[in-house]
């Protein structure tokens, strides 16, 4: 015998079976819908930020390349005192209005340094609108007579940075024996600079001139006709307090070129 509730179970059809689907289905529709519209949006914002970034760096390429927002306003010169600014800057160039981010600060540096008194020269931009230029200027080390009379004031590498008709006080007097023009980088100027930058001050106050007939030979003459022979630089503490304690012997020949074996007359 068959049982008739059996066979009506075994045969019957669900109405999502009969509409041509099934509950697993219906949740796979709903599920691929909301991925679909999930991606719509996501691409939208993608496309969004997309745009609004290439607006940001086409605003930004142009606020520094193409406007005035960005452009030289002003040109400060400081640390001159030698050189008048308006020199400096005639110099260096730079052009009102060139976008400062097109402002070649390395080429301005080379253009300043070529004014004999600068020694170096910093330029930096200072933004929105500025360009600010430092000057380091020489320093004059000895007087050297001059041909046509007077003195050449040079640096400590020879470069002569002023004239003066009467030798400065503060300024020994170095009797070379070049013509001026020659002495740029001559090593014998450059260690008798050096021997006086490196002496205590009140010793450096005394010196009236100084020779250098090679770099380990550098002479002190002082007032009153007091002789120091330095040597070469370097040991400047040691050979300070060695000859600090030899001049008690109020003598007028010092040789302190050689550490530990003085000579006085």
């Amino acid at each position: 015998m068959t049982d008739a509730g059996g066979a009506s179970g075994d045969t019957e059809v669900s109405r999502d079976e009969a509409a041509g689907g099934s509950p697993t289905s219906h949740l796979n529709a709903a599920d691929n819908g909301r991925t679909v519209k999930g991606r719509t949006v996501h691409s939208w914002r993608v496309a969004f930020f997309a745009l609004a970034l290439a607006g940001l760096a086409g605003f930004a390429a142009w606020a520094l390349l193409g406007s005035q927002l960005l452009a030289v306003r002003s040109v400060v010169v400081a640390g001159t005192h030698l050189v008048p600014a308006s020199e400096v800057l005639s110099i260096a160039g730079v052009e009102p209005g060139t976008p400062l981010i097109r402002v070649n600060t390395g080429q301005i540096a080379a253009r300043v340094d070529t004014i004999r008194q600068v020694r170096s020269t910093q330029v930096t931009r200072s933004w929105p609108d500025r360009v600010v230029i430092v000057v380091h200027e020489r320093t004059p080390a000895l007087a050297v007579p001059a041909p046509g009379g007077g003195f050449d004031l040079v640096d400590g590498t020879g470069v002569i940075v002023l004239w003066a008709a009467a030798r400065p006080a503060d300024l020994p007097l170095y009797p070379a024996t070049a013509p001026v023009a020659l002495l740029s980088g001559d090593p014998d100027l450059g260690a008798a600079a050096a021997v006086l930058g490196e002496l205590p001050a009140r010793l450096r106050r005394s010196v009236e001139s100084v020779t250098a007939p090679s770099p380990d030979q550098v002479t002190l003459q002082l007032a009153g006709g007091i002789t120091i022979v330095w040597g070469s630089t370097g040991q400047a503490s040691a050979k300070s307090e060695e000859l600090t304690v030899l001049m008690r012997t109020h003598s007028h020949y010092y040789d302190v070129s050689a550490q530990g074996t003085a000579v006085i007359k």
